[in-house]
């Protein structure tokens, strides 16, 4: 399961002598993405999957939702961090192991691979060690980029960081009204004790709706 272990520059550095005469600047790259809507019994959470930034992680997830394997699974973790202002913290959801839904584990690809970051809204797998991710996977609310690959870091883990592959694009309000439900706090053992929802919200379908255009960066 997972764990949560600006500078300013004067402006006219942005600026490129060509477009500072008028000419269109250079465009930012684009990647390809796939919307999937996750429904659920509190309202519809819209996501963009990064199939080119994040390929193994991507069709992990799209291969899950193509199956129905998310189907009939609960958004069951609420994690509220005490600093910053709330709602802060990550939503988590999936299939918990459940032998007839989980697949076998995917390589990990970490954010110093594929430039993404667990920021407000990221999509992000759920693991054990690196390399151990199925089908959990949590939703950031607020930025938690201290999950982000740390090359410098001491720690193996948080060297290697957790996968982003996604962002929500629609139904943030709802994300928020799960995480806000109300906690048990005696569900639960170890660090996970006092995250657990009391009653766990069901993900009722997911589904693709159609590609997005590939996205800027």
């Amino acid at each position: 399961m997972t764990r949560i272990v600006a500078a300013l520059a004067p402006l006219a550095l942005f600026v490129s002598p060509l477009s500072a005469q008028g000419e269109s600047p250079a465009k930012e790259p684009t990647f390809d993405t796939q919307l999937v809507v996750i429904e659920t019994t509190k309202g519809d959470i819209t996501v963009s999957i990064e199939t080119e930034r994040a390929p193994i992680t991507a069709a992990n997830f799209l291969r899950y939702v193509d199956e129905d394997r998310f189907d009939g699974t609960k958004f069951y973790r609420a994690m509220h961090l005490d600093w910053g202002e709330p709602p802060n913290g990550l939503l988590q959801g999936g299939t918990q192991m459940h032998p007839e839904r989980v697949l076998d584990p995917i390589a990990h690809e970490p954010t110093t691979v594929t430039g993404l970051s667990h920021t407000d809204g990221a999509l992000s797998m759920a693991r054990y060690d690196p390399g151990s991710a199925t089908g959990d996977f949590s939703i950031m609310i607020k930025d938690q980029t201290g999950l982000d690959a740390t090359p410098e870091s001491p720690d193996p883990n948080s060297q290697l960081g957790f996968a982003v592959f996604g962002y929500v694009v629609d139904g943030m309000d709802v994300v928020h009204a799960i995480h806000a439900a109300p906690i048990d706090p005696d569900k639960g053992e170890g660090w996970m004790k006092g995250q657990l929802l009391a009653d766990p919200v069901e993900i009722v379908d997911m589904r693709r709706v159609g590609d997005l255009p590939a996205q800027s960066d």
